[in-house]
């Protein structure tokens, strides 16, 4: 059953209390404004971090695993800050308004396709790629760690991804659900 687009005279039929907490939605935007504001603080640390391997690569010698624990530095910083797009942009656009992107030549492609379910498994899989850089540069960096600490990374690593399969578990079987309760 296709549904259209409601008529004006139906939407001024909603009740005034349906329409406050629709409405209310908007109170989320604040929030979005604040993870803008927190991926500029990304870009300072990232330029930070930049200038300190150059002062660091000029300054004296420096041995192979110094520079990649720094270019792993600065690879963590840009996957929160694609982490922070996915929230922002998915999140806006799920639950907030549209953003009628679609004839945007910049439009990400996962942005047209993006839902609840959608979203909840690429942070996921956001936070395990994370997660991942921090790991790497944890046993890169090894010899200056306690054995406790390491320990307890991997463990909150593994952590991190058994709830993304499970997620990812949890929202195929609902979706094949939703899908045969759902067909024409």
């Amino acid at each position: 059953m296709a549904h259209s687009d409601p008529s004006p005279a139906a939407v001024h039929a909603v009740p005034p209390l349906s329409r406050a907490i629709f409405a209310a939605r908007w109170l989320q935007l604040p929030l979005y404004v604040g993870l803008i504001l927190a991926m500029g603080v990304y870009v300072v640390q990232f330029w930070k971090e930049m200038v300190h391997i150059l002062h660091i690569v000029a300054s004296k010698e420096v041995s192979e695993t110094e520079i990649m624990l720094g270019v792993l530095g600065l690879i963590d910083v840009v996957m929160i800050a694609n982490l922070l797009i996915m929230v922002i942009v998915g999140g806006y656009e799920t639950f907030v308004s549209r953003m009628y992107l679609e004839t945007h030549p910049d439009q990400p492609e996962w942005l047209s396709h993006v839902n609840a379910s959608v979203l909840k498994v690429k942070l996921a899989t956001a936070i395990i790629g994370i997660s991942s850089i921090h790991l790497l540069k944890t046993f890169i960096n090894a010899a200056h760690l306690e054995e406790k600490q390491m320990l307890w990374q991997v463990i909150i690593h593994i952590t991190f991804l058994f709830s993304a399969i499970a997620i990812a578990a949890a929202d195929r079987v609902l979706g094949v659900k939703y899908h045969d309760e759902h067909r024409d």
